[in-house]
């Protein structure tokens, strides 16, 4: 078939090649099976072909005629034999215009597929290259093809995902594709390293002269200096003081600096930056320094990423020990699910590191009893790892197809590890084998048995390896108890510091982990003694009788707490105080699962309200999705669901939201995946670190848990009881002196918001008044600001900021509805607007669809053949579904693609002659979305509509396009 397949793409029109679709036709197999190979064989699809053939005549043409517009240019074009529309012209015209230095436009006699594509291979030791990270390496191909020297980067992202990997591959690919010299080097310096001391690190950064400093004998060249033509990696940016960084903007912008000491001298330097964070980089970067670095890449958290890639990862952690050990190593089926589905706040370098954790114990059960290969089962896992078998029912399908029931192999061979293993934070140190085997060999030589030589070298590594693991816990999960007092207060802190030493002394308890949860239950209780306000344990009983020595010591902590706080306790505080003992001394609560917490916001709130939570309560528990102002609710939706399957440990998850649509996520969640789910709205960080601490409990009850949240007085309000009227929402356009420039953007904010305008007021004003923070104030004394759009930031707390140059680029459009949509509402007349995004063309009546693929393709015809969307948007659609089927409800499919293929918003309508197979479930109704980011709304009022079941039923029966219409109009 390759030679088929070859053949075929070497005689087809270059002008308008063959699809996937039309290839698996030709060859008479399925699409998925055309995509595959043609990826084996480095083929580009059918646009890719395309798009280098359309370049070059596109210049051509434009260097005949540089005036020529796009409107004639397509029209040009099309006479040439291709089928484009004016939409592909402007993006490839854009592209010549921007990136002409960089696009290398084919050669013009026809390409020959048959001979081997050779291609930089840089990246492709990253494991999804060509999946999930496919994005960012096309970002980090982009940043260094740039000419001259690159663009500088700031690669952002949690510790462990692989920053620094990143950065190495990007210089690696610098030197293949030779727009580096192979003498330059890849300099890396760690910020944080000399953070307490700026001269020291400026020093480094920029070299020094003699006498610069008390012990500056000699001069000295920087890092800078040695990475001229090559490439300067600096991590933990956000530990570089703003000396530092106004240095750095004046070498980006002028190409030149001064060592430390040096007043005339100036020096030149021409190399590319890579800057690597953990943190937000608005907070914690000078505004002129960040400006200078315009690439931004985003890596995503390991539990964002595919099971095949994260499956792809152990593999090759296991073979890299295998190789340091000469041994192969054997993983136990149990063990591989656990380290596929297992929470790892760490990222990938905690994944590596509990694999090198896991291989050690392996290694001395390996020396000692002389076993012919490694062998790892669930005991030899870390306990955090182990707790991923609780999520197998979640993944069962999805486990069982990826690694079956088969326990899995990883061979030693001769090759050389390239990768030398930096000793960091998550890195097993490289002498942990040589040390078993050395031990091992020194205990026989003193004639001791077997099995003490085993007890005595594995009580040895354990010490080494609980060191690490302390490490690790305390960069992921840093625990400030100053920060706690501030919250609960120091009298809650006095008690606290005394009665856990009782618990201490006669439980051996974990201090730190008991100690938050304590201080936290202690603050409320006491809250709720002083209003009278007592709860019932409904575990009273179980407790007394399964945990009658944590009970006892319960009550001696308890009376030193009625001593000191003069409070009397009943006997069902003494159950939660003996419920928290009992989960602190258990050495292993792998079969017992906890509530899930899950935190989802617009804005950036629901990540710093799930990382205070968690720091104070010493655990990894709550975690978050953030919502941005323009993103499509069904993508929040699907990383809610997947999110959620992730956390659930049996228990159900408890879903603690802001407002708007994503209080409607629990019931949408809990019908796909069977999941429980309770939703809070409008919550607070107080109220998450009371959630998250409840729900870690061991007896936790979800129902139980929101009940007794509602139930609290300080959350009365925030839960619904008596709500104050809503206050008038405002939008202020701002300018410098509050006169012209905001006045007009006031108008173009009307002209944007529309219909909304009745339910906003939009006022003008300046940063230049004196008074302008008591201007705001007396605005929100009796009003609501929801949005600020201007010239200028007026900084006001909470409140969203769009930039004038969102206004000219048309991104403030989607902004500012979906904000409106948020805080207003959804307007009755966007119904109007559903009904004209179908068309009697676009629907098909009757439809004798086969299969999910024939029905996609077919709908997708006719929105291509009326203009709607652009060539590849049936494969865009396909591709899609692969990642997992979109639902309206049960019965209606709801297929959709990338909104960069889209022309024109539309909706085509397939109804069902007979019912199909839609992945597992039964689809009479297919909905093939064409939609952009414009569309949320008009989505959620399609998803109300559908909600309906007599809306459902009777447009399933319909025959005729007038009583759609109808039906549309009249709910």
């Amino acid at each position: 078939m390759e030679d088929r397949l070859l053949n075929i793409i070497e005689k087809e029109d270059k002008k308008n090649p063959y699809t996937d679709y039309e290839l698996a036709e030709l060859l008479n197999t399925k699409r998925e099976t055309i995509t595959s190979l043609r990826s084996r064989l480095n083929i580009p699809n059918s646009m890719e072909r395309r798009k280098e053939v359309l370049l070059h005549l596109i210049r051509d043409l434009i260097n005949e005629n540089n005036r020529v517009s796009e409107r004639e240019l397509t029209k040009k074009i099309n006479d040439c034999g291709f089928n484009v529309s004016r939409h592909t012209v402007r993006m490839l015209k854009r592209e010549i215009s921007e990136m002409d230095n960089i696009v290398k436009v084919a050669a013009k006699e026809k390409p020959d597929f048959k001979k081997t594509y050779k291609k930089p291979l840089a990246f492709e030791n990253i494991i999804g290259f060509d999946g999930s990270l496919k994005p960012v390496i096309e970002q980090a191909k982009a940043a260094i093809m740039y000419p001259p020297n690159g663009l500088h980067t700031l690669i952002l992202g949690p510790t462990g995902v692989g920053k620094s990997e990143l950065a190495q591959a990007m210089y690696n690919y610098k030197l293949e594709i030779n727009k580096g010299d192979h003498n330059s080097e890849f300099i890396v310096f760690n910020c944080a390293d000399y953070a307490d001391n700026p001269q020291l690190l400026i020093s480094q950064l920029f070299g020094y002269v003699k006498g610069a400093f008390t012990g500056a004998d000699e001069d000295k060249e920087g890092l800078v200096e040695k990475a001229d033509g090559g490439v300067l990696f600096l991590d933990e940016i956000h530990r570089l003081p703003p000396e530092g960084q106004e240095l750095l903007f004046y070498l980006i912008d002028r190409g030149k600096f001064r060592r430390l000491g040096e007043t005339d001298n100036k020096r030149t330097a021409n190399l590319m930056i890579i800057a690597a964070t953990t943190e937000n980089p608005d907070s914690i970067l000078l505004d002129s320094f960040r400006r200078r670095i315009p690439m931004t890449i985003e890596l995503p958290s390991l539990s964002l990423r595919p099971l095949n890639e994260r499956l792809g990862m152990i593999i090759d952690f296991m073979r890299r020990e295998a190789n340091r050990t000469k041994s192969s190593i054997k993983i136990s089926n149990d063990a591989l699910k656990a380290l596929l589905l297992y929470d790892c706040p760490g990222n990938i370098g905690q994944l590596r590191s509990d694999i090198q954790v896991s291989c050690a114990r392996s290694f001395l059960n390996h020396v000692v009893n002389q076993t012919r290969i490694m062998e790892i089962s669930i005991n030899e896992l870390p306990i955090s790892a182990k707790k991923g078998l609780l999520k197998i029912p979640n993944y069962r399908m999805e486990i069982d197809k990826l690694v079956g029931n088969e326990d899995l192999i990883v061979y030693a061979d001769d090759e050389i590890i390239e990768e030398t293993l930096k000793e960091d934070l998550y890195t097993l140190p490289n002498e942990t084998y040589s040390f078993i085997e050395r031990r091992y060999k020194e205990l026989q030589k003193q004639s001791i048995n077997e099995e003490l030589i085993n007890y005595i070298i594995g009580n040895e590594m354990e010490e080494k390896l609980e060191k690490l693991m302390d490490k690790v816990k305390k960069i992921v999960n840093p625990i400030d108890k100053k920060d706690l007092s501030n919250i609960v207060g120091i009298e809650i802190i006095n008690v606290v510091e005394n009665i856990i030493k009782i618990a201490k002394w006669k439980l051996g308890v974990n201090e730190d982990s008991l100690y938050f949860c304590l201080a936290t239950h202690l603050r409320a209780t006491v809250d709720r003694a002083k209003k009278g306000i007592f709860i019932k344990n409904p575990q009273l009983n179980k407790i007394k009788k399964e945990y009658s020595r944590e009970f006892e010591v319960a009550k001696d902590m308890v009376n030193i707490i009625e001593q000191e706080l003069n409070i009397k306790f009943t006997e069902d505080e003494i159950g939660f105080i003996t419920m928290y003992l009992q989960m602190t001394t258990s050495q292993d609560n792998l079969m017992e699962g906890r509530v899930g917490v899950v935190l989802i916001s617009h804005g950036n709130v629901a990540t710093g309200m799930a990382e205070v939570a968690n720091r104070l309560l010493g655990v990894n528990h709550a975690k978050a999705i953030e919502m941005s102002l323009d993103e499509n609710p069904e993508q929040a939706l699907k990383r809610a669901i997947d999110l959620v399957k992730r956390v659930d440990e049996g228990k159900g998850v408890l879903l603690m939201v802001d407002m708007g649509s994503l209080v409607t996520f629990g019931d949408i969640i809990t019908k796909t995946t069977g999941i429980k789910t309770r939703t809070i709205s409008r919550t607070d960080t107080l109220m998450v670190v009371d959630a998250v601490r409840r729900c870690i409990l061991p007896n936790a009850n979800l129902d139980e848990i929101v009940e007794s949240l509602v139930g609290e007085p300080k959350y009365e309000k925030k839960m619904g009881g008596k709500q104050s009227l809503p206050k008038p929402k405002i939008i202020l356009t701002v300018c410098i002196t509050g006169q012209g420039s905001a006045k007009r953007i006031q108008e173009m904010v009307i002209d944007i918001i529309g219909e909304y305008k009745e339910d906003v007021t939009v006022i003008p004003i300046g940063v230049l008044d004196e008074n302008i923070n008591n201007i705001i104030e007396e605005i929100q004394r009796d009003n609501e600001i929801i949005a600020a759009v201007g010239t200028i930031n007026p900084m006001v707390k909470d409140v969203p900021y769009i930039s004038i140059e969102d206004i000219v680029n048309g991104s403030a459009d989607t902004k500012l509805k979906n904000i409106m949509a948020k805080e207003v509402g959804f307007k009755k007349t966007q119904k109007n607007k559903i009904i004209n995004m179908f068309h009697r063309n676009t629907t098909i009546f009757d439809m004798d669809a086969m299969n999910k693929e024939d029905t996609i393709k077919e709908l997708g015809h006719l929105l291509h053949k009326e203009g709607y969307v652009l060539e590849g948007f049936i494969d865009a659609a396909l591709n899609r579904e692969q990642l997992g089927p979109s639902f309206l409800r049960e019965g209606v499919a709801l297929p959709h693609a990338d909104p960069s293929f889209v022309v024109e918003p539309h909706i085509a309508i397939g109804l069902l002659k007979n019912p199909i197979d839609w992945s597992g479930y039964k689809v009479n109704l297919v909905l093939l979305l064409a939609i952009n980011d414009e569309c949320m709304e008009l989505i959620l009022e399609l998803k109300r509509f559908f909600e309906n079941d007599e809306n459902y039923n009777e447009i399933i029966k319909t025959k005729d396009f007038e009583d759609i219409e109808v039906l549309f109009r009249r709910s």
